[in-house]
């Protein structure tokens, strides 16, 4: 595997948040972009250490690791340690379709009583502990820019973008948790 990995974060240095909501940008994560049929799954997850799940709006997670449906034949499976997932899938023997997009995203964490508010200033969904339960994630609109976004804990969320909006995305969450607190 090449070694893509970006030394510096576009978010290095970041700050923001309020009373209520703290945005932190994530460390460095690996990421691949995952497509394979129902019937690759057991595979592709005793592979990667993680159940891949085939249900919407799920994910799987295991340690460091986690699998986050997008759609009935992709994943966004994400190694918050670094690990080198794309040789784990070399082997599997398995149709699959694996990219290495750690490049590509970075990640801010949104936690606090206000983070589903911060959110909402720029998300269409219902972020509610009934429609979003911890685990649940989704690719969805965040102002003009897609993420991924996932619940990490009652009050914490994942939000994953591309490298080129991170800024908008930053500023945006940092209004969301400004109108938050009052």
């Amino acid at each position: 595997m090449a070694d893509t990995a970006v030394s510096t974060s576009v978010l290095s240095g970041k700050q923001g948040g309020s009373a209520s909501v703290r945005l932190t940008p994530a460390p460095h994560a690996t990421r691949v972009a995952l497509r394979a049929p129902a019937e690759s799954l057991a595979a592709l997850s005793s592979a990667l250490g993680v159940t891949i799940p085939a249900a919407p709006k799920t994910s799987g997670r295991s340690g460091s690791r986690s699998a986050l449906w997008l759609g009935p034949d992709e994943w966004l499976v994400i190694d918050e340690a670094g690990g080198d997932m794309m040789t784990a899938l070399k082997g599997t023997g398995v149709v699959h379709s694996a990219t290495d997009v750690s490049h590509r995203n970075v990640a801010i964490i949104v936690s606090g009583p206000g983070a589903e508010t911060a959110i909402m200033a720029g998300c269409p969904q219902d972020l509610s502990l009934d429609a979003f339960p911890v685990g649940a994630c989704s690719r969805t609109l965040f102002g003009k820019a897609e993420i991924v976004l996932f619940r990490t804990e009652e009050d914490t969320f994942r939000v994953e973008c591309w490298r080129s909006f991170a800024d908008f995305v930053f500023g945006l969450l940092a209004e969301g948790a400004a109108d938050a607190a009052h």
